[in-house]
């Protein structure tokens, strides 16, 4: 029976004891099993193994047919910025703290893996968001995230002073500390945190979320995933202001830019346990109550 995957990529959150200790049994056990296996470059170093094939990031996008991401949320998003970019499926095992994309136990691993191995699986895709920034009509900066692209001045309580406009038709002027472009996948994330709605992961959709604004009507709201949104930036505001790419890429901007985030051509491949199921996620980790009958 030929196999499903053939070249498996490890890649794991570097110089932590636990997502090691993880990695090195994956190693062993995918190799005993007769898989090729690229071991990600920043997280090698911690694994006490001879003769490991030693792969970038982008090489493991190139070259596996599957990831396993060892560590938190966080740890993955930015690897699934790069991954996103290529056909290859994606699963999470956590070694973190909530666990929203990384769904594996390392304590429960083998078992989980081993069917998912043998095409007992499902997957989803997640979409991600580009934000670019504009300057003078030309491009001068631009990333993907995940979750979330986030406005804000680069100092803690900096009123900023914007527009927002969707698919061309302007929504609103506001003063605020900033607003956050949330995908479903982030909308369980930051956007959570400042009041936003949450997005079950197929929904075609992004969520606008003021950050502490300067009016008491301002409220999130909803859009179809499809649509271009654009930020102008008032010429009154100060200079130190910021994109925010799922919390890790920052680009720069200046009074009077433009802020163009719309989807990305390119989508996140998850692959779940056949049992997986997202409100069980919710329900464990947002502490929501159980069935009462």
């Amino acid at each position: 029976m030929s196999k499903i995957y053939n070249t498996i990529g490890l890649i794991g959150k570097p110089n932590h004891e636990g997502a090691s200790a993880t990695i090195t049994a994956l190693y062993q056990f995918l190799t005993e099993q007769g898989y090729q296996v690229l071991i990600e470059s920043s997280v090698a170093p911690s694994i006490d193994i001879d003769k490991l094939t030693i792969s970038t990031l982008v090489e493991i996008g190139e070259q596996a047919d599957l990831a396993i991401v060892v560590g938190g949320d966080g740890y993955m998003l930015g690897a699934a910025r790069v991954l996103a970019c290529y056909d290859i499926g994606v699963i999470g095992v956590n070694r973190g703290n909530l666990g929203f994309l990384t769904d594996l136990s390392p304590d429960e691993l083998i078992e989980p893996l081993e069917k998912i191995l043998r095409g007992e699986s499902r997957a989803e895709q997640r979409f991600i968001i580009e934000a670019e920034v504009y300057r003078h009509g030309k491009l001068k900066s631009s990333n993907s995230a995940v979750n979330e692209a986030v406005l804000h001045a680069g100092k803690v309580a900096s009123m900023i002073e914007f527009e927002v406009y969707i698919d061309g038709s302007f929504m609103f002027s506001q003063r605020s500390d900033g607003l956050i472009v949330s995908t479903p996948t982030g909308s369980t994330a930051y956007s959570m945190s400042a009041g936003g709605p949450i997005l079950t992961p197929n929904l075609n959709a992004l969520s606008l979320v003021p950050m502490f604004p300067h009016t008491l009507t301002s409220r999130p709201i909803v859009v179809d995933g499809n649509s271009e949104i654009k930020l102008l930036l008032a010429n009154e505001n100060y200079e130190n202001l910021q994109i925010s790419c799922d919390g890790h890429v920052i680009l720069a901007v200046l009074p009077g830019d433009e802020v163009i985030i719309r989807k990305s051509e390119y989508t996140l491949r998850l692959v779940h346990p056949l049992d997986h199921d997202y409100f069980n996620v919710l329900r464990s980790k947002l502490s929501w109550g159980n069935k009462l009958y």
